[in-house]
């Protein structure tokens, strides 16, 4: 097996806020690590990814097996010095993505759907515009990526407004699902469906209004009924139009995508989130999220014949995999991780864990800014190898970098 490292990339246009999504680059191998090896090194990166890269404070929750583990470094609150905390609810941004799809293949299962239906079948005349036809693009389509739909969140008025230097004037603004579909259908296609995976929040949007129309209730209360109740994930909700936060969390910190060193930082806790939506708007604690990931992956909430769909890998470039909701990835040690990435202004989070649920990792900077995305990825490489990849001798880590225009 060739060996790689996870990497994070951001879709999106110039300085856009987007949700993670995750990718591989050849890099240099670390050694597997020994079984129990501990968490010195995940603590470490911790410590790494705010000191160097700057950021206020980052939050870390392992389970592996009966064992739970907690590190932290920096702050929640640079004005009082408030420590990070086990329970602070953060925004999870698009870890929200696999709910979505954890709920329509419930529906699949439950004959109520196919994924093999076209968006057409459930939502009528909507997906039309500038070469976009919702009659030759499957509900399957909208999960793995290859819808070829454009992401209304690049749209650059609408990212200045949400993500960028006008968000400060436009972070209570109420949007709805069909509005931000409208944004995208402004757009012609990325690509003839089926073709090619490429990021858009444009298709979780319509699988949340696919929800609503087969079960007559919204996603956030299908997810919540289906999911979040049964498996008591009390810090995990959908906020609606509600700009603030429950209690505890941390302060959001923003430089609003501004990429100079000397950036102003702004608090960005309060915002109104539909205007990422079914894409990516609820509120998790680091707890919530790996139990439902542990959850998912050990088959307690699909079927079997959905969790196969539910796995089923398309390739997106660079080595990595789209699930339905999920991605995957082998790191530098061979451990094969399935989670997923999520961003929003003052909020970076990921999940991500063992193929069976058994070994799981969340965790969550309450900043929205990386100096060098090898940080963030050395996380997930430290818990689950022992250690991070080494530096080259030019000091660099080897790996893709990231192009200029893209953030995160």
């Amino acid at each position: 097996m060739t060996q790689r490292t996870v990497r994070t990339v951001l879709t999106a246009l110039a300085t856009t806020v987007a949700v993670g999504v995750t990718a591989l680059a050849p890099a240099h191998a670390a050694e597997p690590a020994a079984p129990g090896h501990g968490h010195a090194a995940t603590q470490e990166a911790l410590r790494r990814l705010v000191d160097e890269a700057g950021l206020p404070g980052v939050a870390a929750e392992v389970r592996d097996g009966g064992q739970r583990w907690f590190g932290s470094a920096g702050v929640a609150d640079t004005g009082t010095g408030r420590a990070r905390s086990a329970d602070d609810r953060f925004r999870a941004a698009s870890i929200t993505k696999p709910f979505i799809a954890t709920v329509l293949l419930q529906l699949e299962a439950e004959r109520r759907l196919r994924l093999d239906d076209t968006v057409e079948t459930w939502l009528p005349g909507l997906v039309r515009g500038h070469g976009n036809d919702g009659r030759a693009i499957t509900l399957r389509q909208l999960l793995h990526h290859t819808s070829g739909l454009p992401n209304f969140t690049e749209d650059p008025d609408f990212q200045a407004n949400s993500s960028g230097s006008r968000f400060p004037g436009h972070r209570y603004d109420n949007h709805t699902p069909q509005e931000l579909v409208a944004i995208a259908m402004r757009y012609p296609p990325t690509s003839a469906p089926g073709t090619r995976a490429r990021y858009s929040n444009t298709n979780y949007v319509l699988a949340g209004l696919v929800i609503e129309k087969v079960t007559g209730r919204s996603y956030a209360r299908e997810v919540t009924r289906r999911v979040i109740e049964p498996l008591k994930l009390r810090g995990t909700s959908f906020p609606g139009s509600r700009a603030t936060m429950p209690d505890p969390h941390p302060v959001a910190y923003s430089r609003l995508h501004d990429p100079a060193p000397d950036a102003p930082v702004h608090d960005a806790t309060e915002q109104n989130m539909t205007w990422l939506g079914a894409a990516g708007d609820m509120i998790s604690t680091l707890g919530d999220l790996n139990r439902f990931h542990r959850a998912l992956l050990s088959g307690a909430l699909l079927p079997r014949a959905q969790m196969a769909e539910l796995l089923t890998e398309v390739p997106a470039g660079e080595g990595i995999g789209f699930g339905l909701g999920v991605e995957t990835a082998v790191l530098s040690c061979g451990v094969q991780v399935v989670g997923k990435t999520g961003r929003t202004n003052g909020s970076m989070s990921a999940s991500f864990g063992t193929r069976d649920g058994g070994h799981r990792l969340t965790f969550n900077i309450n900043g929205d800014w990386l100096t060098d995305e090898m940080l963030y990825v050395n996380v997930i490489e430290a818990e689950f190898c022992g250690k991070a990849p080494a530096r080259t001798a030019s000091g660099q880590r080897p790996g893709l970098r990231l192009p200029a225009a893209l953030v995160g």
